[in-house]
């Protein structure tokens, strides 16, 4: 049994979502991967810090983040701020020869990004980015098809993530729609998720084109208020990709999408077959091979099963639903393994570099309205 000693920077929901992993992922996959002690919580509201604090075993609190990086006790630095922090504190914690596990996205631009992937790189420390829908179940399955050829040559790919939370116009401004705090709007919020998932499947995209639009320009500064500011970022956005394979995607996401709340999907078309996973049915993926008798092809539906990476920890037997919660145990879990026993990991800075890149280069498309090359 080896204990990981927690620093965590951010005590909010995300913040929540990863202690409450941290401690799962030893009861579902036992303590030889790591026991999890909650050394100290840092918050820049000393309030939420010490709530945390409390609820969650920390033995210290502060409200200065430079008190995590910087403690000798400290073995992984968890960090779940808003975006505009992630680079500051992972490069510090970096500096300090420390593990980093850093929420989605890595920073806010593709150099942050890079120079962060160098450092992890020089200092040889573990470091993983949260993109927690890599680690679905359901993805690991049409990993399997791609790397078999069960599904021919890769032609395409297209997918959408949209939600309706911010279709009310009435709803004020808040961190996500400032690009010095953000970034990008629905494409940082919402487009990297199904990103990671295209660049874990699919690879390296090679060149972009992009169109966004901004549908409420302007909120209330504060709720209720009749004085507006400005939106800077993106409510809808939307591109075409050629990949390094040579296969062609598309790719949407929104955050104003009528009727949508939570709906990532994709569709992976090959010479042989086709995949489609839709998270709101998150048990199923939808599958079609070109074999067999003409009058019987179709889609069938494939439960998730214990035949399928990850799935086994939490269920005995098909088509019992997993959730989102278990694949942020699943992403702790592959942390741990990797801190614990060396193992191999996907979401590494790099990983979450080429994601960055890919999202620069997106934003840049659509406001030269031009393809423009990711590298």
């Amino acid at each position: 049994m080896k204990e990981i000693h927690i620093g965590l920077v951010g005590s909010g929901w995300m913040g929540k979502a990863h202690s409450s992993a941290l401690k799962d992922a030893e009861m579902l996959f036992g303590p030889e991967y790591g026991v999890a002690v909650y050394e100290i919580v840092a918050d820049s509201n000393e309030a939420a810090a010490k709530s945390a604090q409390e609820k969650i075993g920390f033995k210290r609190m502060s409200g200065d983040w430079h008190d995590v990086v910087t403690d000798p006790a400290v073995d992984l630095v968890d960090i779940a701020t808003p975006n505009a922090f992630h680079y500051e504190v992972a490069k510090a914690a970096l500096e300090n020869g420390k593990n980093v596990y850093c929420e989605k996205p890595l920073s806010l631009s593709a150099a942050q990004s890079a120079e962060l992937a160098r450092l992890a790189k020089e200092k040889g420390v573990i470091n993983y980015v949260g993109y927690n829908n890599v680690m679905n179940p359901a993805n690991a399955y049409v990993k399997e098809l791609i790397e078999s050829g069960a599904l021919g040559k890769i032609m395409r790919f297209v997918g959408s993530y949209d939600q309706d939370q911010l279709l009310d116009p009435n709803l004020p401004l808040a961190w996500r729609h400032k690009k010095a705090l953000a970034g990008a709007g629905a494409l940082g919020d919402l487009g990297c998720h199904l990103m990671s998932i295209s660049q874990y499947l699919m690879g390296d995209m090679k060149s972009v084109n992009a169109l966004a639009a901004t549908v409420f320009p302007k909120r209330p500064v504060a709720p209720g208020s009749a004085e507006m500011g400005d939106v800077e970022n993106e409510d809808i956005m939307q591109f075409m990709a050629e990949y390094e394979n040579g296969a062609i995607g598309q790719i949407a996401c929104s955050r104003v999408a009528t009727g949508r709340k939570n709906y990532l999907m994709y569709e992976i078309q090959g010479t042989k077959g086709t995949v489609r996973y839709d998270l709101e049915r998150m048990g199923e993926v939808q599958v079609y091979f070109q074999d067999g008798n003409e009058r019987d092809r179709g889609f069938r539906t494939v439960l998730l099963n214990p035949l399928m990476k990850g799935y086994n920890a939490f269920q005995p037997a098909g088509g019992i639903s997993i959730a989102y919660n278990d694949m942020k145990i699943l992403e702790v879990h592959e942390l741990f393994a990797a801190l614990t026993k060396g193992a191999p990991y996907t979401c590494d800075f790099e990983f979450g570099y080429k994601i960055d890149r890919t999202v620069d280069a997106v934003l840049a498309s659509a406001e030269k309205r031009a393809w423009v090359d990711v590298k």
